[in-house]
């Protein structure tokens, strides 16, 4: 794979590193970052980037920080026991939430049980259902009320075993309460060799980020023409385990959550030894810069990955290599060159 020559420096550091190093990547950060939040995972950025959203823990409550007063504020601390995953700013300032009605195992409430909720942006409002099933994250417009996600048949009885599909769909909302309408499937994968997972609108929402998860611990970033159905691999000259994260305004970069750095170094490799990284989207696999070296340090990465709108800010989360996915201990925010 050629690379460009600040990728092939990166690379050929990373080569005479070697082993990793110990201690805590949070007390070594490079300048232009910051810890935001001393717990936490899976931040959003708002529409008007003022607000972060994010979760305590997986399974638990939605919080949101000024980014201005760094004044926190619960969301759901009035639903006993809440049980979700993720929160994301609808372009109204209202809150989509993912996750179970309630908590039985971490398997099945994360995958059978796992489905949409409205959250209206009105001090008191309880999150209402929104009676859609669905699997992992979903992609949410920061323009206008459109939604993206995907469904397997361990949320639809009615899809083949293995085969997974996009569905692109829009909110109505009235008062405090929303609604699903114009719900279309965008594109299916028959079996699992692909499992997609949708997370990002861009180019004035006529086009879809999303991941094609693959066996043995492999994952790929794909895009989505909305209007010509067309999808491209954009990952393929990269290979092993490439997530694709949050995107840049210009829609021309996405973050990735990459384990490329365990491979240049002879680590293990996966979901669970990943750091931020950027990608064009031109499908070369050639401009892919690393931006976090959280996995450099044993038993750490970086991952969960967001752009502000205005491209000035990346916010990600401090995670623990040893954990599930989307865990996270802590929210930080770097400034973008």
């Amino acid at each position: 794979m050629k690379l460009s020559p600040c990728v092939f420096l990166v690379c050929c550091l990373a080569a005479t590193a070697g082993q990793r190093k110990s201690g805590n990547p949070l007390d070594n950060l490079p300048k232009g970052v910051e810890v935001l939040t001393v717990f936490g995972e899976r931040a959003d950025f708002s529409p008007d980037n003022r607000h972060i959203a994010f979760m305590a823990k997986s399974f638990g409550d939605a919080f949101t920080i000024d980014l201005q007063s760094r004044q926190i504020r619960c969301l759901t601390c009035n639903v006993p026991g809440a049980a979700f995953l993720r929160v994301m700013h609808l372009s109204t300032g209202d809150y989509l939430l993912i996750g179970p009605e309630r908590f039985q195992d971490v398997r099945g409430s994360r995958r059978a049980d796992n489905e949409l909720w409205f959250l209206s942006r009105q001090p008191g409002s309880r999150p209402v259902k929104l009676g859609q099933k669905m699997s992992e994250g979903a992609a949410v417009s920061k323009r206008q009320l459109t939604i993206s996600f995907s469904e397997t048949s361990a949320q639809n009885p009615a899809l083949k075993p293995g085969s997974s599909r996009l569905i692109v769909a829009e909110l109505s909302i009235e008062g405090t309460n929303a609604s699903i309408k114009e719900k279309s499937v965008v594109y299916e994968s028959p079996d699992n060799k692909c499992t997609l997972e949708a997370q990002d609108f861009y180019d004035h929402d006529r086009r879809l980020t999303f991941t094609c998860y693959e066996p043995k611990d492999s994952s790929s970033v794909w895009t989505l023409d909305r209007l010509t159905r067309q999808v491209a691999n954009q990952s393929a000259a990269i290979g092993h385990y490439n997530e694709v994260e949050g995107i840049f305004p210009d829609g021309k970069y996405t973050c990735v959550e990459s384990d490329l750095q365990a491979h240049q170094n002879g680590w293990n490799g996966g979901f669970r030894n990943v750091d931020v990284w950027k990608l064009k989207l031109d499908g070369t696999g050639k401009d892919f810069t690393r931006i976090t070296h959280f996995n450099d340090f044993e038993g750490w990465k970086a991952s969960n990955p967001v752009v502000s709108t205005d491209g000035k800010y990346l916010a990600f989360q401090a995670a623990k290599s040893a954990d599930e996915a989307g865990v996270g201990y802590g929210i930080l925010l770097q400034r973008l060159k």
